[in-house]
């Protein structure tokens, strides 16, 4: 293998290497189903495989491969190695006619020959040995007929013993036969004794089994209703705390509706006598202001008179007193004209004044009928405000008292939703159990779970809708799950259906088909079988008519729609009376038939049968888990519409809380504003006060303005009028009289001023005394009184109150109806406990009674065991006698056996004992000298019909080998001939001038002699060669005449010709043309492109003529110690060449 590697340039030498050859194959002609072919072969240190398409194959394989698509082993010229050429061209003869022997395959005869002198010498040895052992044969013959006479006497003695032992075998056989039959009683007894007691074991453990469960169902109700007693103790428990709060809550609120009445009462008294007394005194005010204004009106109209006057008779004695003031008219007139400058501008600042008094008093008034509507809006607000907390209230106690009665449903949906879990939970442990006796009844996991799956696949169509929920009306179930019948034949029925009970019945295939994609496409588990209704093909079943047989299919229950698939598994079986019923009809109808214990006789002859469990029944177990799972499916429902109930009633206190949690902040609002507008009105009672307070002074300034108003005015006419006139020494007599007019009046008004200033006084003391009394006192408290029986809201305690009894009564009921529930579940919990301590008692028992029995059952075991022990050995013993009795073979005479038969066994023994002391004198004489005399003279026969056998197996191994010798050399002169005329004209090819021949040379024999008139192999010699390059007529010359060119051309033509007598579909030529000249490398490659039409060429060359016919070029570069193989064109070949040409 080290050899195969090649190894060049630098580094370390390769370990291992491969080489991959590709072939085209779309012709077929390599016997493999692909247009391409790769053959691979690895080569390592310690391995030397091949691959075919990446599979490893043997080399004889490939060896036999090759050979069938025409790659010869024996002719190995489609390659052309390098140096092969000058091989052949300098072969001797011998070589040429070995080379023609391979290439006509003689190699093959040479084997079969080779094989046949093999069988040949083996078939002599046998012979040899036959003739030597018939010799002693006959020597043996010859001692054992010398020795009979002797063995006469013997075998009378022998025939004695013989019939003897026989009566006495048959005597103990016929004692082992009786006691066998006793014991086969005995053990059928105790078989059905047995039988008897697993029947009651059975139904034992049936009872075991329902009262165990029924005890569980006990002890989950137990704790149902102890935790159920516990859930509704606690909520008695807070049920009696809130009528305790309900309770003191309705004994403290008509305590306080009574101090709030008489407080009511009390303040309403103080009200209406606070009413009452400001109604008196706003009287008395009103009065007291009525006369205020008459005299406060006469005040003033005293008061400008006296001002009039008083001013006038001023002004008179100022212009008195102006004589004297000034010295001339024109300094008065100047004075005056200064003093009305002075006047006028105090009468333009009077004005000014008087108009803003006028406009603070229009907007003072105007002002208070504002505040007085704000006052009217603000009490209307405060009624508005007090009737939305009521509603509010209200509003709060009603979601309260539907909050409670919520919390009182979602606390009763608790109490369902842990019953309904906790039978859950144990119906899934039902479940579990289920599953594990569906197990245990031989029910293959894979095919549960292929059940879960496709009940997965259906909720799945189920919830998408559409033309997947077609698919679901399409599905029937199992096929267990369409059929009742009577539980006596529930095994006959399980036997017939098989597996088949858990098949799956649809209408057609593509439903099959699309749950089986469904579930491909989710990856679920499980196995799954399908009857498709479309695809069942059933016919009409006649029945015989037997009073011991009736066909099963009538005694099921089923739909139509599943007529067809119960007919296709019921429908050829018939359940009959007994086993032997059932064989008969198997035989006599065709039909399969089945007893009512599973014992089964098939139309075929197959019969089955056994002990069938009753409580591992599959079809049973799976009713039973197909119930259990009903029950865990409607419970699991169940429970989730619990859920779905808790949380919508959840989310309805939430909601409830969210809407109290926004009413009271909307009353919480409501109360802040209340208080707020409450807090507003009393400061906008307070702004009207004080502007009723300021308005007085202010019209009392305004009254006053315009008076002195008036002063200035008339003072502005007097000094107008005094103006331009002569300045008298005295007043004048209209002046003096006015003046003394004036000094009267003033005195008058004077003391009547005062007096009215008096009691104006009086009245205005007494006012402001009446009006601080009002709004300081009086009409303050009955707004504190209002506030405060607006503060006392009876009716919002007496609501209260009624709520509370109300509520009261509702917890009353609900205590009641608990106390009820409670009565009930102690009762239940007493009956329960009482029933399960008997059913734990009878479970007990039972138990003991299994127990028991099966004690009974083990005891029944070790019986039979030892019955059959017994019966085995007695059945040992019959067969032992009789096969001794058969070794007797024929009595020897009858005369003797009737002798015999009649004796005691002690008689038969004592006259064995002497016929065998008699033997006893014969012990020296060859027993089986006549047995082995019989034998030999048999053996001798055999033996003369195998040396027959022999000569003939001889004298046909001789005719192959002559027929073999034949054909060999047949086929050569055949290859030769062949060989010869393809050489001539490949030569007259590359040579056209020339001439050549192949010569078949024989010893002792000319080569002028004619060829083939003795044929035999051994005769030649070896293949010479012929050839003239000049023409026919020139001289004919041998090979080792030839130059090195001339020679290389005759053994190309010879390659050339062995290719044709036997073609390959491709050629390998390494450097064939090395030693040609150019005119024969021309005619070489000529051929190679003729010859290329039927196979294909791979060569390699330094001379350019072998491109010019070639489809594809590679060029080999040498770079770096390493080599390089590309793909190049046709040009660049050429190049290449003579690049190697020139450059050597």
């Amino acid at each position: 293998r080290q050899g195969l590697l090649y190894n060049e340039g630098s580094g370390a030498r390769a370990l291992s290497a491969y080489v991959e050859i590709i072939f085209d194959n779309s012709d077929a002609r390599i016997p493999i189903e692909q247009d391409e072919v790769s053959l691979t072969r690895i080569i390592g240190l310690k391995k030397d495989q091949y691959y075919l398409n990446k599979k490893l194959v043997t080399r004889p394989e490939i060896i036999n491969l090759f050979e069938s698509a025409g790659f010869s082993n024996y002719n190995p010229y489609y390659i052309v190695k390098q140096g092969k050429i000058n091989k052949m061209a300098t072969a001797p003869d011998s070589y040429r006619l070995k080379l023609l022997c391979e290439v006509a395959g003689t190699r093959v005869y040479d084997e079969r020959r080779d094989e046949s002198i093999a069988i040949l010498r083996e078939t002599k040895i046998k012979y040899q040995k036959i003739e030597e052992f018939l010799n002693s044969v006959d020597d043996k013959l010859r001692a054992l007929e010398e020795q009979t006479e002797e063995l006469k006497q013997y075998q009378q003695f022998d025939k004695m013993r013989r019939t003897l032992e026989y009566v006495i075998h048959e005597a103990q056989l016929n004692e082992s036969k009786n006691k066998l039959a006793k014991v086969t009683e005995q053990r059928d007894k105790s078989g059905d004794l047995q039988e008897e007691l697993k029947e009651n074991l059975t139904k034992l453990q049936a009872d075991i089994q329902n009262i165990t469960k029924t005890v569980k169902v006990g002890r989950n109700t137990l704790n149902q209703l102890q935790e159920e007693r516990d859930i509704l103790t606690n909520d008695l428990q807070n049920l009696i705390q809130e009528k305790a709060k309900l309770e003191l809550t309705i004994k403290d609120l008509p305590k306080e509706i009574s101090h709030d009445q008489k407080t009511k009462e009390g303040a309403e008294m103080q009200l209406t006598m606070l009413v009452q007394t400001i109604a008196e005194k706003e009287s008395q005010l009103e009065e007291i202001k009525s006369e205020y204004v008459t005299v406060k009106t006469h005040e003033d109209r005293c008061t400008r008179e006296l001002a009039m006057k008083e001013q006038r008779r001023t002004e008179l004695y100022a212009k008195q007193a102006r004589v004297s003031q000034f010295a001339s008219k024109h300094e008065r007139d100047k004075w005056i004209q200064e003093q009305l400058e002075t006047i006028d501008k105090q009468l333009k600042d009077k004005q000014n004044h008087r108009e803003q008094l006028e406009a603070d008093l229009k907007k003072d008034a105007k002002k208070a009928i504002g505040l007085n509507r704000k006052i009217e809006e603000h009490v209307q607000g405060l009624d508005r405000q007090k009737k939305l907390i009521d509603e509010y209230k209200e509003s709060i106690h009603e979601l309260q008292k539907n909050k409670n009665q919520l919390q009182c449903r979602r606390s009763e949906l608790w109490r369902k939703e842990n019953n309904v879990q906790q039978n859950l939970n144990s119906l899934k442990e039902d479940l579990i159990n289920s599953e594990r006796e569906i197990v245990r009844a031989r029910v293959s996991k894979n095919i549960l779970n292929g059940m879960d799956s496709v009940r997965k696949v259906l909720d799945a169509f189920a919830s998408r809708g559409g033309q997947d929920a077609q698919v679901v009306s399409h599905y029937h179930g199992l096929f267990a799950d369409n059929f009742e019948c009577e539980k006596s034949i529930c095994t006959a029925v399980e036997v017939t259906a098989g597996n088949r009970l858990f098949y799956h019945i649809v209408d057609t295939d593509i439903v099959a088909t699309t749950i089986l994609k469904e579930m491909n496409r989710q990856s679920l588990p499980g196995e799954v079988n399908f009857f498709s209704l479309n695809r069942l093909d059933v016919r009409e079943q006649k029945y015989p008519q037997s009073a011991d047989a009736v066909p099963i299919i009538t005694q099921l229950r089923y739909e139509e729609k599943c007529d067809k698939a119960m007919r296709f598994v019921f429908g050829k079986t018939m359940i009959c009376r007994n086993m032997e019923v059932a064989t008969k009809l198997a035989k006599t109808a065709g039909l399969d038939c089945v007893t009512l214990e599973g014992d089964k006789a098939e139309s075929k002859g197959v019969l089955t049968g056994g002990y069938y469990n009753p409580s591992l029944s599959r079809l049973e177990v799976y009713k039973n888990r197909k119930v259990i799972f009903d029950q865990h499916q409607q419970c699991r429902q169940e429970l989730e519409h619990i859920k779905a109930d808790i949380l919508e009633t959840q989310t309805s206190i939430t909601t409830i809380d969210s809407e109290m949690q926004k009413t009271e902040s909307k009353m919480n609002k409501a109360k802040v504003t209340y208080d707020q507008v409450n807090v507003e009105l009393r400061f906008l009672r307070e702004e009207l006060t004080n502007i009723e307070n300021i308005r007085g002074p202010k019209e009392v300034s305004l009254a006053k303005c315009k008076l002195e108003l008036e002063a200035i005015q008339n003072s502005m006419e007097l000094l107008e009028a005094e103006l331009h006139q002569d300045i008298l020494s005295q007043l004048t007599e209209d002046e003096q009289r006015q003046l003394e007019i004036l000094n009267g009046d003033i005195q008058r008004l004077q003391i009547e001023n005062k007096e009215v200033v008096t009691t104006r006084i009086n009245l205005e003391a007494e006012k402001n005394k009446l009006e601080n009394v009002l709004s300081n006192n009086l009409i303050r408290k009955k707004e504190e009184v209002l506030n405060m029986l607006q503060e006392i809201d009876l009716e919002n305690k007496k609501h209260q109150l009624a709520n509370a009894k109300a509520d009261l009564e509702e917890v009353d009921l609900k205590i009641n109806k608990i106390n009820q529930a409670l009565a009930t579940i102690e009762k239940k919990v007493r009956d329960l406990s009482n029933r399960s301590k008997n059913e734990e008692n009878e479970l007990e028992n039972l138990k003991k009674a299994e127990r028991n029995t099966k004690m009974e059952i083990e005891e029944g075991f070790r019986n039979l065991e030892k019955l059959s022990t017994k019966q085995t050995q007695l059945e040992q013993k019959i067969t032992e006698s009789t096969e001794k009795i058969n070794q007797f073979g024929t009595l020897p005479t009858q005369e003797l056996y009737t002798q015999y038969s009649n004796m005691s066994a002690k008689s038969l023994f004592k006259e064995l004992e002497k016929v065998n002391n008699n033997m006893k004198k014969f012990a020296h004489v060859n027993k089986k000298a006549l047995d082995q005399f019989l034998s030999l003279n048999e053996d001798r026969k055999k033996l003369q019909k195998r040396k027959a056998d022999s000569d003939a197996s001889y004298k046909m191994i001789e005719e192959l080998l002559a027929t073999l010798d034949q054909r060999k050399i047949e086929v050569v002169y055949f290859t030769f001939k062949q060989c010869s005329k393809y050489f001539t004209e490949v030569f007259k090819k590359l040579v056209p001038k020339g001439t050549a021949k192949l010569v078949l040379r024989e010893a002792d024999r000319s080569e002028d002699d004619e060829v083939g008139s003795e044929k035999k192999f051994d005769n030649l010699t070896g293949i010479g060669i012929k050839v003239s390059f000049l023409g026919s007529d020139a001289e004919m010359k041998q090979l080792d005449q030839l130059s090195g060119g001339q020679k290389s051309i005759v053994a190309l033509a010879l390659i050339f010709a062995i290719q044709k007598c036997d073609p390959a579909p491709f050629y390998l030529f390494d450097e064939i043309d090395q030693a040609l000249d150019p005119e024969h490398r021309e005619t070489v490659a000529n051929m190679i492109h003729e010859l290329s039409q039927e196979a294909q060429f791979i060569t390699t060359t330094f001379r350019p003529e072998l491109l010019e016919h070639a489809n594809k070029f590679y060029g080999v570069k040498f770079r770096n110690k390493v080599s390089y193989i590309e793909c190049v064109s046709k040009r660049e070949a050429k190049d290449f060449v003579e690049d190697d040409r020139t450059y050597s």
